[in-house]
């Protein structure tokens, strides 16, 4: 009998790829069933991030006042005690914290960012080119606590070990100290259409016009971008046991499992729906503090496995 059911078994599975076959276009969720259990966005079991989450920065290069400001007002605008419109940076962090860091542990209270320390190597004092191991460097010499997350931030000039062809920044951590950094790279003047879209035009696929800079800054808008979706693999994955998908040694993660996708209705080459400056034109889904605006990546929802954005 169980030879028997599971030949009938096969038989409907052979039919039902048969049919996804000849009809995906009419009816494309049937190939959600073949999408294994372990191929899901879950938790691991492992640590979060959770409490009051110190960041620290490591500015590495020449950045502006104004360019310093935007970052750190995005970061100030995570928990801001200040009533921003809506929707806010603080909405979107409420939600990471709701869908995931709430769901580990018995902590009880929210979690929050704050900003900690900030060092300043204008002058480049290891050079220009940086290799992987040099930004951990980095990140240790600008005081890693546990717990916390130091950013290293490299300018336009400085080239990083693989930034551009693989990766616009990344998250690791240091499991003597439990604690993690993030690297991101300013791409304004080496690879705006990978790393800075879609305020500027892709280096593949459809040549759409690009959207307009919330803050006028195609590189360091394009970098918050790359810094919310690492900081939301950073919290909510900070030591590759806690929340992602597919092989712990390439994860999709809180925010990387929507790349693209910033307001509803987006698809490839397309962010989606989002809100414009009618005074500037520029492109936003998010209030921040200190008037700025911010465009934030969608998040992924475990509960209904889609991706959830502000606007």
């Amino acid at each position: 009998m169980a030879f028997f059911l599971l030949n009938k078994n096969l038989i409907q599975i052979l039919v039902l790829l048969v049919t996804a076959t000849f009809s995906v276009a009419a009816r494309p969720r049937i190939l959600e069933l073949w999408v294994p259990e372990t191929d899901l966005l879950t938790y691991h079991n492992g640590a979060v991030l959770q409490g009051n989450i110190p960041v620290s920065i490591l500015w590495y290069g020449h950045f502006t006042s104004n360019q310093k400001s935007i970052v750190t007002d995005f970061l100030l605008s995570l928990t801001s005690t200040t009533q921003a419109s809506t929707p806010s940076v603080s909405q979107w962090w409420k939600t990471i914290d709701q869908m995931y860091l709430s769901k580990v542990g018995d902590n009880g209270q929210p979690s929050q960012v704050y900003l900690g320390n900030q060092v300043s190597d204008e002058s480049c004092s290891i050079g220009k080119y940086l290799t992987m191991s040099q930004i951990s460097q980095l990140a240790a010499t600008a005081g890693l606590q546990q717990g916390g997350i130091t950013l290293v931030l490299t300018a336009d000039d400085v080239a990083v070990e693989e930034f551009c062809m693989n990766r616009c920044g990344l998250h690791a951590s240091d499991q003597s100290t439990k604690s993690t950094f993030i690297w991101v790279g300013n791409s304004a003047t080496q690879c705006p259409g990978q790393c800075a879209w879609p305020f500027h035009q892709p280096m593949y696929g459809p040549q759409n016009p690009p959207l307009g800079a919330p803050n006028g800054d195609v590189g360091i808008d394009g970098m918050v971008i790359n810094i919310a979706s690492l900081l939301a693999g950073t919290v909510t994955n900070p030591f590759g046991d806690g929340y992602f998908q597919g092989s712990k040694e390439a994860p999709l993660e809180a925010a990387t499992a929507c790349q693209g996708i910033y307001g509803k209705g987006a698809y490839a080459g397309y962010p989606g729906q989002l809100q414009m400056d009618p005074a500037d034109g520029c492109s936003y889904n998010a209030y921040g503090a200190n008037s700025r605006k911010y465009l934030l990546p969608g998040l992924f929802d475990p509960s209904t496995s889609t991706c959830s954005t502000l606007v």
